[in-house]
């Protein structure tokens, strides 16, 4: 991996929380990522997201983001990265979420072109992946992205569009949107028992750019049963991220499953609480 830059390892500054103790386990780097976010009434997102996740809330506002791009230097640590399993193109459905003080990314689902990653991913990580066709292609100034969910593998799904960069690179603010959209330094899943987990990655600050994006077809959210507003999305453009990973661990802070009918408030990290209302969840869903 001479081209995996592991300098950030001493860049921890910038994070919310301090590393985790033990070793990481794996690296990623990230290339030419869209991150494509639309508005979301909170209570579509409650019936999908597991109860003991606190969904996060910007200006009492949920968010679900389609995030395209592809990785390189897949591998776990102490093993070279090798071009015909740790390089392919991936697509995840997200949105945020809160447990013990500690925000992060709960995911809907991942979309990979590797089938071994796909099959490693939800025996390893309990994440929900699924094989695609996939191609990314820069062409004429834009990265060219077509992913198709394989038929069997889930709900069917496609994204065709073709996105770029404009502007200069910045760093988010804090208390901006753009930073709550990105700087996320774990993700949530449920183990094999229900029970929430979280694993831990590391990285440097997010440098971001303005982005333009010519959608096609966009089906991703509606495969995870959300149906995203017909509005422009929010777009932000990143060149590359090294990142490394722990293992997945029990998620401290969680509390048990939220009864039928009962309301609480999302979290607000940018002031206020939006009412949420929980119908029809049983834990494990």
């Amino acid at each position: 991996m001479a081209d995996f830059d592991d300098s950030f390892l001493d860049c921890t500054a910038h994070r919310p929380w301090p590393l985790p103790d033990s070793p990481w386990i794996m690296t990623q780097s990230w290339h030419d990522l869209l991150f494509a976010h639309w508005p979301v009434d909170v209570t579509q997102l409650r019936q999908k997201v597991p109860a003991p996740f606190e969904i996060d809330l910007f200006d009492r506002q949920a968010w679900v983001g389609v995030i395209p791009f592809h990785m390189s230097n897949v591998a776990p640590r102490g093993l070279p990265a090798l071009p015909w399993i740790s390089a392919f193109p991936e697509l995840n459905v997200r949105t945020y979420v809160t447990v013990g003080n500690k925000p992060g990314v709960y995911f809907f689902s991942l979309d990979a072109s590797n089938p071994l990653a796909v099959v490693t991913a939800r025996t390893l990580f309990h994440l929900p992946y699924y094989t695609a066709t996939m191609t990314v292609e820069p062409k004429d100034g834009w990265i060219e992205y077509v992913s198709r969910r394989r038929s069997g593998s889930g709900p069917p799904a496609t994204f065709t569009g073709r996105y770029w960069a404009e502007g200069d690179p910045r760093e988010p603010e804090p208390g901006t949107l753009e930073h709550f959209l990105t700087e996320r330094y774990c993700l949530y899943t449920l183990d094999r028992r229900s029970r929430p987990s979280r694993l831990e990655i590391h990285h440097r600050r997010w440098s971001v750019q303005p982005a333009r994006l010519d959608l096609s077809l966009n089906t991703m959210a509606d495969a995870a049963g959300i149906q995203l507003p017909a509005i422009p999305p929010h777009l932000l453009f990143a060149k590359r991220m090294d990142m490394v990973a722990w293992g997945l661990r029990g998620a401290e802070g969680t509390e048990g499953p939220e009864t039928e009918g009962t309301e609480d408030t999302g979290r607000d990290q940018h002031g206020g609480t939006e009412p949420r209302r929980v119908t029809e969840f049983t834990k494990g869903t």
